[in-house]
């Protein structure tokens, strides 16, 4: 498994937030998602991310957060919108790990990062940060039924 080093700007996003396992259904994406074609914002020129805010070991699946979230440029007008929330994602070296597989094996991702990767490697956690799961393809439509993920998990030099 390969990670490589890299830094990401401060990025602006619209988000709607789910609480429940993150092994259910996920219809806050389906929201966003049609959000965002209404106000053209889509790949390439925009990014899908996804945000797990809580560590299922530690948090009841239940009550488990997470952001669906899609970048906008810089001159977006954000008063007009009040059915998504808005917010800054910090910038910052991140990371990087190329998933492709079924989506629940990436739990096992963040197992290799967090468990594998980083204790060997000259960086630490950096909490302060969230984990960006930048979404590649819509996994309903992949012909495997595979999710493509890059993992940005962000780091700081030890």
């Amino acid at each position: 498994m390969k990670v490589v080093i890299k830094k990401l700007p401060p990025l602006e996003v619209a988000y709607i937030r789910r609480t429940g396992s993150y092994f259910e259904p996920q219809d806050h994406w389906g929201k966003l998602l049609n959000w965002s074609i209404e106000n053209k914002l889509y790949p390439p020129e925009q990014s899908f991310i996804g945000i797990s805010l809580d560590n299922p070991e530690l948090v009841a699946s239940h009550k488990c957060r997470h952001d669906a979230c899609v970048t906008i440029p810089e001159n977006f007008d954000k008063e007009k919108h009040h059915d998504v929330q808005f917010k800054k994602l910090d910038g910052g070296t991140y990371g990087l790990y190329q998933f492709y597989d079924e989506p629940h094996k990436l739990s096992e991702a963040y197992q290799y990062m967090y468990v594998e990767w980083l204790p060997n490697s000259e960086y630490d956690a950096d909490y302060d940060r969230d984990n960006l799961e930048f979404c590649l393809n819509n996994v309903a439509e992949d012909l495997d039924g595979k999710l493509k993920v890059d993992l940005f998990v962000p780091i700081k030099k030890i």
